[in-house]
């Protein structure tokens, strides 16, 4: 599998530098907390899982950390700077991209506009721009299909281009949104496998509910439902999921969590 090239003038952080740093978040919605005091830190070139059930704030958290929901309290400090600030270092694939799919858009251009930005408002793409598009796409393979109207595709061939589209900018950060839900389950396993190449070069957070994918192949998770239960590592106990999904969750295959709910 091809690799990208990445920015060789991005920021260096060394492994111990915090590239996420999340304090004392609170969020909320017409009177509801949707996230309650939340602290963690994610470092360079981690691969964190946030697991947890649907509403429990797990959307919101990636919002928070791109800075697209302001917290009404807490302190956000991304790559050492607001997250406004440090947004272009960011891929976001959000777990549902609404298109019109009659619109006339080739796969290419949807992840030629990746490498749109207000500094090339109503320029024309360079030979970078096209460079790095067609990296992208060979990289979640979808070459044969670079010409292809993007409405024309499936589900999960879609998924593969918007994932394109988020690593066209050389991401410092990749924020993934359940980006396996409308993915067959025969090509899941490859893109695991190009997660941990792209881990080699960036910080990886991945929202899921495919706890066996998570224990395999990232570096810690955390549980959250408003929230957060983590440990800095990749042990969950009985406790965190009990109090994660508000039910009795046995625990079973090494730490390996498993949803297999008791009888309550």
């Amino acid at each position: 599998m091809k690799e990208v090239n990445f920015k060789k003038n991005v920021r260096k952080y060394n492994k111990a530098q915090k590239v996420v740093d999340l304090k004392h978040i609170w969020v909320n919605y017409y009177g509801i907390n949707v996230l309650e005091d939340i602290n963690i830190s994610v470092y360079d070139n981690e691969f964190l899982g946030i697991i947890g059930p649907n509403g429990g704030g797990k959307t919101t958290l990636l919002k928070v950390i791109l800075g697209l929901v302001l917290p009404c309290k807490g302190k956000v400090n991304i790559l050492g700077a607001t997250p406004e600030k440090s947004r272009k270092y960011i891929g976001y694939v959000p777990q549902h991209c609404l298109f019109n799919r009659e619109f006339p858009i080739s796969v290419e251009e949807v992840v030629l506009t990746g490498r749109l930005s207000s500094a090339k408002c109503c320029k024309p793409y360079s030979k970078e721009d096209k460079q790095k598009t067609q990296e992208a796409i060979d990289i979640v393979g979808m070459s044969e299909f670079k010409g292809t109207q993007i409405g024309k595709l499936s589900g999960g061939q879609q998924q593969r281009v918007f994932i394109a589209r988020a690593l066209v900018t050389d991401p410092k950060i990749l924020l993934l949104d359940e980006p396996m839900a409308s993915v067959d389950t025969s090509l899941q396993t490859g893109f695991y496998e190009m997660l941990k190449i792209f881990k080699k070069r960036m910080t990886i957070i991945l929202v899921t509910h495919d706890l066996s994918a998570v224990s395999i192949y990232v570096d810690k998770i955390a549980c959250l439902n408003q929230r957060i239960f983590y440990h800095n590592s990749k042990e969950i106990s009985v406790q965190d999921l009990e109090a994660t999904y508000h039910c009795p969750v046995d625990l079973i295959a090494h730490g390996i969590p498993h949803r297999v709910l008791k009888k309550h």
